[in-house]
């Protein structure tokens, strides 16, 4: 288990109502399954994720199964919803 930082950017920021907070998780899938069950009051934050892309102490996560993703502690997860001209 490790700790860190998740930032939240654009439209994932504003579905999340913060700009970043701290995740406690060994991996991507389990900080996030962390993040969305501490904004499920807020619906369209899970539906955001869905459509994001996401960098770990920034390199690009792609599509490598989120489960794979082992965080380190002490870093940081950018969460990069599609900006004006990307795909939706």
């Amino acid at each position: 288990m490790a700790s860190g930082t998740i930032r939240y950017w654009a439209a994932a920021k504003a579905a999340a109502g913060t700009a970043e907070e701290a995740y406690e998780a060994a991996t991507l899938a389990g900080a996030l399954e962390a993040a969305r069950a501490r904004h499920a009051d807020r619906p369209e934050f899970a539906r955001v994720l869905t459509r994001c892309s996401f960098l770990v102490n920034g390199e690009q996560v792609g599509p490598r199964t989120h489960e794979t993703v082992t965080l380190p502690e002490g870093g940081t997860v950018e969460v990069l919803p599609p900006f004006a001209g990307g795909a939706r």
